[in-house]
Parts: structure tokens; C-alpha cells; sequence
């Protein structure tokens, strides 16, 4: 018998992604094909005209690393047999896909307008983990674990997969509560190593959009060895039963290299002065009290949310801080200080600039390496094999110098002013 036929993606990081019949309905579905209509960085094709590729484009690419990291992990072991590996397989490969379902338009920029998460209804959650935001602002991942299990779209997978969508959500968000053994096998639970692969210090999240974002922004900060990264990862049982990710010693200069590439892109592109300007003007317009825009908790509503439904509000919007926005009459950044905590303090400078009747937006951002793992989140390791030596298992921030080397935060203050004021407001501070 013939095998079904494969659909493939042609993707200009990562060539040809192979889809089968049964993901291409999870890749065709509405809510996936919305993210064509979210730019990955939010406001950042204005200073980076390149860089208008698509969440859509960052997922398909994330898609396609899971797949490739699961097999590379696991390229020696046979699981229970084929069955059982194919079903973890898809599973993580979908969590990829999907994980990013839930960003509104302008990507970050947008999230002031969500409702509280009691409104979603997410009934997946684990009730003791999420009580204590209940009645918060939901944030992107709510919203995408939300379309995972309560929309249309946890129909599909429900019927094309030999799991349910709780479980691609559970790999997403760890508050998520699964009440079956689908990720043990042969008494090892896999669920921690695979949702590593989709949120950690080494995820396929980050190989995917570091190199994405550096190849449409033009900026080369983010070029890291992605092959040599995923061709070096292993599996480890940590103390028991717990499946976690870890890295071959090998491949430790790349993983540091990986992580200053993601420091340096936060740092000159994310955190760029222009783009920052406009998330500040939106930020201004969603909290103020004229602002009609809200995002839906309506899941079908949701479909429509992209950045072209929130530009249309935006141009028939006569708020200051929409007009702002689709005429491009940004404020300009006055002052920009670097330094770590403590010597980036702008507020003498903002309080003397506001006394002068001068608007001021101030924004401030902390750039950290990374101290490793976080609290409560599995450990990632480094398998070292000395040649002629015994083996040695150890965790992945002690296995490098990088966190250490790089433990102070590099802090970044600006203040920005409405362009007819720059030249007064420059004279007053350099008084």
C-alpha cells in the first residue's frame, strides 16, 4: 500500500519542512493561519524594514526544529515501541506549531487589551496554580492554551492524533493538568524533556526567531550554530523517574554563543529605540479611558485579531496616541543611559522635564543573561565524556562560565519627549 502523501513548506531558514497528512490539518486550521497576520517583532519593521516576517513563519520554523531536536535526542532510543515514540513525536511538534496561537496583534504590544483570564474559561488549568490570577490581565500563552482546548481546533486534534489537545497544551504551559499517563513510558515520564524543547534556556522557541529575526532585521547578532546545537542533544533521567533535556559537552561553546546572541539581539533589536516608542504610544492608548479597542475572550472573535483589524481601529481612532501611531509622529528619545541597577536612574532628569511642563514617556528595561534554570522548572544537563575518563552528568549552569561571567544585568533607561519640545527640553538638562 502506497504511503499517504507528504506536504512540505518551503521555508527560506530551514529549507523544506515536511508536513504529514495529519499535521497539515493542524497547520491549515484557521487559528494557525491567523498568525500570518501578526508580524513577529510587533513594531520593528519600522526601524528594520525587513523584518515583517510572520508569527506564522516563526512557528512553522519552530515546528520543524521540534521535530528535529526530538529526533536527535532520541536518535538511539526505541521507546515501547514506534507507536508510542510517534505519538510524543507529534505531540511536542504541535506544542511548537501552536505555542504562540494565543499573541495578539503587534505581537507583546497588544496584551494590555486582554480580559482577565477568568473569562477564558480555561477549565485545563490546574486550579491551585492559576487562583491567584484569576482575576488578572490573561496573558498570550492563556489565550493559546485557551484555543487549544476549548476551540474548534482541539476538535481537530483530538480527531487526527492518538492524544488529546490538553496534552499539546500541557507542553506549552506547565500549570496545564494532564490526569492520564500519556507521557510515561516504561515508567519514565517525559513530559519535563519535552516541554523543555518548547520553554527553556535551550528551546527550539529561540533557535528558531534568534536566526529568523537576525536574517529579516539584517542584524547578525543573532547567527548561531543551530545544527551543531540540536545534533548534541540527549535525554538524562533526573533522580527517579523525571525525563529531562540535556546537551553533550561538546556543543557548550555553542550553547554559550547561543545565549550571548540572545542578549545582543535583545539588547540592538528588540529593545531598539524607535520600535519602543511606538509599543509606548499603543501602551498609552490602551490604558487610556477613551480607548475602545478590547481584545475578545470569544474565541471565534479572536480570528479576526490581527494587525491589520487593530490598525483599522487605529486609523479611525481620534485619540493623540492612535493618531500618533498611523501618522508616524513618534516621540524622540531625549536621553538614553546605560549601566547596571543604580546608574541608570532617570528621575531627577523626568522630574525636572515634567515641572517644565514637558510630557515625558520613561522606559526602562533589564537585560540579563541568565542565571539558569528557574525555580521550579526541570534542569537541563551536560552529558561530559572525557576520553579515558568516567562519565559525568552535571547541570547545565554549572557546565558553563557563561551565567557567572555575565551575572550583572545590563540596564537600559531612556526618556522620550514630543518632537517639537526636543530642543528646549535638551537645554534644560544640559543645565
Amino acid at each position: 500500500m502506497a504511503a499517504p502523501p507528504r506536504f512540505e513548506i518551503r521555508d527560506p531558514v530551514h529549507g523544506a519542512v515536511h508536513v504529514s497528512p495529519e499535521e497539515r490539518a493542524v497547520v491549515d486550521h484557521p487559528f494557525v493561519q491567523r498568525l500570518r497576520g501578526i508580524r513577529q517583532l510587533g513594531f520593528s519593521h519600522l526601524p528594520f524594514p525587513g523584518a515583517t516576517h510572520s508569527r506564522y513563519s516563526h512557528s512553522v520554523g519552530a515546528f520543524h526544529l521540534a521535530g528535529a531536536a526530538f529526533d536527535a535526542a532520541f536518535r538511539d532510543h526505541p521507546f515501547s515501541g514506534p507507536a508510542r515514540r510517534q505519538a510524543l513525536r507529534s505531540a511536542v511538534r504541535l506544542a511548537a506549531l501552536c505555542h504562540d496561537l494565543g499573541h495578539p496583534p503587534f505581537s507583546h504590544a497588544a496584551e494590555f487589551a486582554m480580559p482577565p483570564l477568568r473569562v477564558l474559561g480555561i477549565g485545563a488549568y490546574a486550579p491551585q496554580a492559576v487562583a491567584h490570577r484569576l482575576d488578572r490581565r490573561a496573558s498570550h500563552e492563556d489565550y493559546t492554551v485557551a484555543i487549544l482546548t476549548r476551540s474548534d481546533l482541539a476538535r481537530t486534534i483530538a480527531l487526527s492524533f492518538p492524544f488529546r489537545p490538553e496534552h499539546v497544551a500541557a507542553l506549552v504551559s506547565r500549570d496545564v493538568q494532564v490526569d492520564d499517563d500519556f507521557f510515561v513510558d516504561e515508567g519514565l515520564d517525559y513530559r519535563p524533556i519535552l516541554s523543555q524543547l518548547i520553554s527553556s534556556e535551550l528551546d527550539v522557541d529561540r533557535m528558531d526567531y534568534l536566526v529568523r529575526d537576525s536574517t529579516y532585521t539584517g542584524a547578525r547578532y543573532g547567527e548561531i550554530d543551530t545544527d551543531w546545537l540540536i545534533s548534541h542533544l540527549r535525554w538524562h533521567v533526573d533522580g527517579g523517574d523525571r525525563v529531562c533535556l540535556a546537551l553533550d559537552r561538546r556543543a557548550i561553546f555553542a550553547f554559550d554563543d547561543f545565549l550571548i546572541a540572545r542578549f545582543h539581539m535583545f539588547l540592538m533589536v528588540y529593545f531598539h529605540q524607535k520600535s519602543i516608542a511606538y509599543e509606548q504610544l499603543l501602551e498609552r492608548y490602551m490604558r487610556a479611558a477613551d480607548c475602545t479597542y478590547q481584545l475578545p475572550a470569544d474565541l471565534h472573535a479572536w480570528l479576526s485579531c490581527d494587525d491589520a483589524h487593530l490598525v483599522s481601529h487605529l486609523r479611525g481612532s481620534d485619540s493623540e496616541w492612535a493618531r500618533r501611531i498611523v501618522e508616524q509622529r513618534p516621540y524622540k528619545m531625549l536621553v538614553e543611559a546605560h549601566g547596571r541597577v543604580g546608574e541608570v536612574d532617570l528621575a531627577a532628569q523626568r522630574g525636572a522635564l515634567e515641572a517644565a511642563g514637558i510630557d515625558v514617556m520613561e522606559v526602562s528595561t533589564r537585560g540579563a543573561l541568565g542565571k539558569g534554570p528557574k525555580a521550579g522548572t526541570p534542569t537541563i544537563f551536560v552529558i561530559d565524556r572525557p576520553r579515558g575518563l568516567p562519565e559525568r552528568v552535571i547541570a547545565l549552569d554549572r557546565a558553563t562560565t557563561i551565567f557567572e561571567r555575565y551575572q550583572d544585568e545590563h540596564c537600559i533607561s531612556r526618556l522620550y519627549v514630543p518632537r517639537r519640545h526636543v530642543d528646549r527640553a535638551g537645554a534644560l538638562l544640559s543645565r
